[in-house]
C-alpha cells in the first residue's frame, strides 16, 4: 500500500510535522545502518530487519541457530554501529545470578573504615548478548530475565537501574540438549522474537569465505548513539495504527488458542496452548517499528504480516500429534495468516 493510499488513523492519532520528518530520518538511519553492517556480514537480512524492530521497539529477543552463524559478531557489530556498550555473557552450569547482576564488595577507604561497594556486573550495558542462556539453571535464568522486565536489578535490598536503551538478545543451541536447562514457555513469553538465525545460500557462503579468510575485518563507523536510539524508540510509539489493524492482530492472536470459539477446527489437534494478550502488544509494537523503519507514516497489515512468526512462533505450543506429523509452528501461523487475511 503506498502511502497516499493509506487509511486514515484514529482521531487524534496523526503525525506531527516533526514526527514526519523524524520517521524518513529513521529510515535514512536504518539503511546506513545496514550498509555498514554488510562490511562484515553477508547476508541475513531478515534477521538483521528484526533485530532493529525489536531494538527500536524496546523489545528482547530470542537468537536460534545451530553454532558458526555469525550471532555474537551479528550482536556485537550492531553495538558498535550503534555508539552502545555491550557485554557478553556466556551461559554455564555454575553460572551463579551475581555473575550476572553484579555483588556488594568489602572496599577499605584507606582511614580504615570499610564499607560495602556495589560492583556491577555484565548485565548493565546497553546491548547484552545471554549466549546459550539455557545452559544456566533457573535461578540464573530467572535473574536475568528479572532485569530484562524490570529493567533493573536489586542487591541487598537497593535496586540500581539498567540505564536506557538496554538490549537483550539470548541464544539457543536447538542442536545439542544435554545439559540444558529448556526456558519454560512463561519465561519465553518474555521475548518479544524468537529470531530464527539459518544457514547461508551458497553464494553467500563464498562471499563469507572470501571476507573472512583474507586481511584484518574492517572497522565499522558509528550511525547512532545512545540517545538517538531513545528518540527513536519514542517515535515508534506514535506511529499511528488504524482501528482494522488492531483487530487484525486481535483476531490472528485468538485464533492460536484452540480453546477459543474463534479457534478454526483444523487447529485444535495440533496446538495445545496458543498465544496470550502479550503477543498482540508485540504485533502492534513491532508493526510501529517496522512501518517506521521502512518509511511508512502509517502501520499496515504488511506489517502485521511480517513480524507474525517471530512475534507467535515461540507462543504457540504445538501438541504430540503436531510434532508427530512434522507441523511446525511456522506452518501453523502462516495458514492462520492466509486464511485472516482472505476475510478482511
Amino acid at each position: 500500500m503506498s502511502k497516499s493510499a493509506q487509511p486514515t488513523p484514529s482521531k487524534g492519532d496523526e503525525l506531527k510535522d516533526d514526527d514526519v520528518e523524524a520517521i524518513d530520518r529513521l529510515q535514512s538511519t536504518y539503511q546506513d545502518l545496514r550498509n555498514e553492517l554488510a562490511k562484515v556480514i553477508v547476508g541475513q537480512d531478515a534477521v538483521i530487519e528484526q533485530l532493529a524492530i525489536s531494538l527500536f521497539a524496546r523489545g528482547h529477543s530470542l537468537l536460534m541457530g545451530v553454532p558458526g552463524l555469525a550471532k555474537t559478531l551479528l550482536v556485537s557489530s550492531l553495538a558498535e554501529t550503534m555508539s552502545l556498550s555491550f557485554s557478553r555473557i556466556q551461559f554455564t552450569p555454575d553460572l551463579m545470578p551475581m555473575d550476572i547482576t553484579g555483588t556488594e564488595i568489602l572496599q577499605d577507604d584507606g582511614t580504615g573504615k570499610r564499607s560495602f561497594e556495589f560492583s556491577q556486573g555484565p548485565v548493565f550495558a546497553n546491548i547484552v548478548l545471554a549466549d546459550e542462556i539455557n545452559r544456566a539453571p533457573a535461578k540464573t535464568q530467572a535473574a536475568m530475565l528479572e532485569a530484562m522486565q524490570e529493567r533493573r536489578v536489586t542487591i541487598a535490598g537497593t535496586s540500581h537501574k539498567l540505564e536506557p536503551p538496554f538490549f537483550v538478545l539470548a541464544t539457543q543451541n536447538p542442536i545439542e540438549q544435554e545439559g540444558t536447562y529448556p526456558l519454560p514457555e512463561a519465561q519465553l513469553d518474555r521475548f518479544m522474537f524468537m529470531i530464527g538465525v539459518t544457514y547461508p545460500s551458497r553464494d553467500e557462503e563464498i562471499a563469507i569465505a572470501k571476507t573472512t579468510t583474507g586481511g584484518d575485518m574492517p572497522n565499522l563507523e558509528p550511525i547512532l548513539d545512545g540517545d538517538q536510539v531513545i528518540a527513536f524508540q519514542g517515535l515508534v510509539r506514535r506511529m499511528p495504527v488504524p482501528d482494522h489493524i488492531f483487530q487484525f492482530a486481535v483476531d490472528l492472536v485468538r485464533r492460536t488458542r484452540p480453546e477459543s470459539e474463534d479457534a478454526p477446527e483444523w487447529i485444535k489437534p495440533l496446538v495445545g496452548w496458543g498465544a496470550g494478550p502479550r503477543a498482540v502488544q508485540y504485533l502492534i509494537l513491532g508493526a510501529r517499528a517496522r512501518a517506521a523503519l521502512t518509511g511508512s507514516y502509517m502501520v499496515r497489515q504488511e506489517d502485521i504480516v511480517a513480524v507474525a512468526e517471530p512475534v507467535l512462533r515461540h507462543r504457540v505450543i504445538k501438541t504430540f500429534t503436531a510434532e508427530s506429523e512434522g507441523v511446525t509452528a511456522r506452518r501453523v501461523i502462516s495458514r492462520l495468516i492466509d486464511e485472516l487475511s482472505a476475510e478482511m
